[in-house]
């Protein structure tokens, strides 16, 4: 591997594994603002263009103490985490927090760091959950030109046309940049580890966009093709809002398979939409949020028009996947929900598959690894029986 690609995954990696750290730093160096933003479906590109550095925040790998004791225990591990982090003074860091979701334990979350952090603004703007209606379009720009408005009021400066604009072709441009990535991971000439995939998008999630940009481009120029080998080729589905845990990834390659694919929001969830940059840019950026359900639907969202379980399908099949293993995090409402759906059409078109529970607080991993060896050993039985 060369020295430069070794170079920039290592930074990448070492700003995934501490974005604390990272957003500190910026401060220091540039005296700007931070934005906290809350996933899935904050418009970044909104905070860039007034001169904030939008972070998502990332859940930390701390145990949770004082945020139990906060949030109920059937909250999902991310919000519970969220609750300790501001308990604990972790989300000092940032100078306000914009949350575009209306997850019911994320307002709860929301509220614990409205109280923990009560010298910080926090703006709430609800963008419509049913994507198909005749009014949805009308709503969601109103929202989005609200957001507009409060981010130059937070920031003190004026959103111009021109600065969004720039702002949006900036963060296509780091997107169609991962996806390249992402391409080259799936048709199988380029190899990356599962955890460093998920560097690449958590640290777009929390650093400059074209600081990150440019470490893209040295790690696309120094893509090396990889010849195929025999392991097992697994889609990862699932998991909103934070991360899978390291280990869990790891558990996974250990056992002789290899992630091709994956719908995670650390994934191709988070990359797989550009904003129009030919029209207006509120306005592309509205183009944008109706548009992510029809690449990648999600279950927060109703567009009737289309399904994750036919999108999930059609992704397994073009990138060669024989499993997938679908990665819910604890007491997730929305995917406890729709998941029935999925697991129904997976099975009936005979695609192997295994749901995983995550929880913040631990990771079983003999226990996981246990279950995805069995689940590979049936996929090879069965390919030495069609043979």
């Amino acid at each position: 591997m060369p020295e430069t690609l070794t170079t920039a995954l290592t930074k990448l990696g070492d700003i995934s594994a501490d974005p604390e750290a990272y957003v500190v730093h910026w401060k220091e160096r540039t005296g700007g603002k931070v934005v906290g933003a809350f996933p899935m479906n904050f418009p970044a590109e909104i905070a860039y263009a007034a001169g904030a550095l939008p972070v998502i925040i990332q859940e930390n790998r701390e145990p949770d103490s004082m945020g139990r004791n906060l949030l109920a225990e059937f909250y999902c591990g991310y919000t519970r985490n969220i609750a300790d982090q501001a308990a604990k003074g972790r989300l000092d860091i940032y100078d306000g927090f914009f949350l575009a979701d209306h997850c019911i334990q994320l307002l709860g979350a929301t509220d614990v760091v409205r109280s923990e952090c009560d010298d910080k603004p926090i703006h709430f703007g609800q963008f419509a959950s049913s994507l198909g209606d005749a009014w949805t379009s009308e709503v969601v720009e109103t929202k989005m030109r609200t957001f507009v408005d409060e981010m130059a009021a937070f920031t003190g400066a004026p959103i111009t046309a021109q600065s969004l604009s720039s702002s949006i072709a900036l963060f296509n441009d780091n997107r169609r940049l991962l996806r390249q990535i992402f391409a080259a991971r799936t048709s199988g000439s380029a190899q990356f580890t599962s955890t460093q995939m998920q560097s690449l998008v958590k640290s777009a999630m929390v650093m400059d966009k074209a600081e990150h940009t440019a470490l893209l481009r040295q790690i696309v120029d120094d893509l090396e093709t990889v010849p195929r080998d025999d392991r097992i080729r697994l889609h990862l589905s699932g998991h909103f809002c934070h991360a899978p845990n390291p280990e869990l990834l790891r558990a996974l390659e250990e056992c002789e398979a290899l992630v091709v694919n994956d719908d995670l929001y650390h994934g191709a969830r988070y990359i797989s939409t550009d904003v129009p940059e030919d029209i207006d840019p509120v306005t592309g950026l509205v183009n944008w949020y109706l548009q992510r359900d029809v690449n990648i639907p999600c279950p927060t969202r109703v567009k009737h028009a289309t399904d994750w379980e036919d999108t999930l399908i059609d992704s397994v099949q073009s990138s060669g996947a024989q499993a997938v293993i679908v990665l819910m995090a604890k007491f997730c409402e929305p995917h406890m929900l729709y998941y029935p759906q999925l697991r129904k059409r997976l099975t009936e078109r005979n695609i192997p598959h295994l749901l995983i529970e995550t929880e913040h607080d631990g990771v079983p991993v003999e226990s996981i690894r246990t279950r995805v060896e069995a689940l590979l050993e049936r996929i090879r039985r069965t390919q030495l029986v069609t043979s």
